[in-house]
């Protein structure tokens, strides 16, 4: 049994290394992705900027929990 929990912990604290290391790249791959699937163009910067506006929406002090979840989709239009 304890080398199943030392095993997922090794996965979990690589699994956090990769996000640290890629995880700008992620968030703005995946916001490139879905600009695309919504039919826009998605340059470099256009993926940032919806990338870092998520984030941004993500963080709000208003936001809390899902009763503020309108408020923050409201704000991004």
């Amino acid at each position: 049994m304890m080398e199943y929990v030392v095993i997922v912990a090794l996965i979990a604290v690589a699994a956090i290394a990769v996000y640290s290391a890629f995880g700008r790249t992620l968030r703005v791959q995946t916001a490139g992705m879905a600009q695309e699937v919504a039919g826009k163009q998605a340059s470099t910067a256009n993926a940032t900027d919806a990338a870092n506006a998520a984030a941004g929406r993500a963080n709000d002090p208003q936001k809390t929990g899902m009763a503020g979840y309108a408020y923050a989709n409201d704000a991004k239009n």
